[in-house]
This record gives structure tokens, sequence and C-alpha cells, in this order.
């Protein structure tokens, strides 16, 4: 119900009307709207407000501060009440739904649950690569700082270094 993007999904699968007695989503209330009105372009024009008065020339080369908050917030409000409707209008569905197909609002939870199992699942795969690039970001800086430690230093330290790598000689039985 908060994801505005599901929202506009799912208006075509509840487009149709309500059933009996019930109001659709693109015919709303009798006496709410005008005859070519719809929930759904209210919406939409309401929507559209809230832009148009925060871009218009009006608010631009406006003077009074306090006028142009009024406007901007007058559409707004327009905006919330029409979301508010329509956010009922799917939780009636909902209802409708549940009470008529259980089944159904049973396999949605359970997609959802799956599908956040996944995204989870997914993200704990993310966290664990980066935490493998890290262990091995942090194991090459130490085998860096063990390698000057482990070299002999001063002025004959190459010599030492090349004469301990040639073998001693082998003594005669």
């Amino acid at each position: 119900p908060n994801d505005p993007f599901l929202l506009v999904q799912q208006l075509s699968f509840w487009a149709g009307p309500g059933g009996p007695g019930q109001p659709g989503l693109l015919t709303g209330p009798p006496g709410n709207r005008g005859a070519n009105n719809t929930l759904v372009d209210e919406l939409e024009a309401s929507f559209e407000a809230c832009f148009a008065s925060l871009v218009s020339q009006d608010y631009v080369n406006g003077t009074d501060q306090e006028e142009i908050r009024t406007g901007v917030d007058q559409c707004i409000q327009k905006f919330l009440d029409v979301a508010r409707q329509t956010e009922c209008f799917f939780l009636q569905k909902r209802l409708q739904l549940s009470v008529q197909k259980p089944e159904q609002v049973e396999k949605e939870d359970a997609s959802e649950l799956k599908n956040e199992l996944q995204r989870k699942e997914m993200l704990i795969q993310k966290h664990l690569t980066k935490i493998h690039h890290w262990q091995q970001v942090l194991e090459d800086i130490n085998v860096q700082h063990k390698k000057p430690t482990e070299l002999p230093q001063g002025p004959l330290a190459f010599l030492e270094q090349a004469s301990a790598n040639i073998p001693a000689p082998m003594k005669p039985n």
C-alpha cells in the first residue's frame, strides 16, 4: 500500500467494477466525481498540479511567499486526499478478496515472503563477497609488512641474503 509504483501496477488488475453495488476504481463513488472524472484521473491530475504549482510562473515571479506556500499546500493536500481515497479503494478490494478467495491472499503472502528471502539472500551474498575481498586486502597488507622485517638490514644485507641461499659444502665421509 505504501509503494506508489506497486499501486500503479495494480490499477490494471482492479480497474473493473467492484461488483454489485460497489464502485470500481475507474468509476469511483457517483456523487464524488464529475461525469468524466475517475479516481485515477483525479489522482493523476492532482499529482500534476503539485508539480505545476512548484514551477508555475506565477509562483516564480510572485513576491508573496505566504500565498505561494498556501497554494502549494492546497495542491499537496488535494493529492494526499485523492491518494487516501485510492488507498481506501485498494484496501476494500483486498478485504473483498480475502473473504471471497482466502487462498489467493495466502499465495500472495507466501510469494512476498519468498521474494523477501531471495532479496535478503542476495544481500548476504553481496556482503560475503565484500568481506572476502577485504580479508584478502588485509592478508596482502600483512604479507607486505612481514617481508621487509624478514630481510636483513644494513650495508651488507644483499651479500648476507645471497650467501644464505648458497648450499653448505658437503663433508667427505
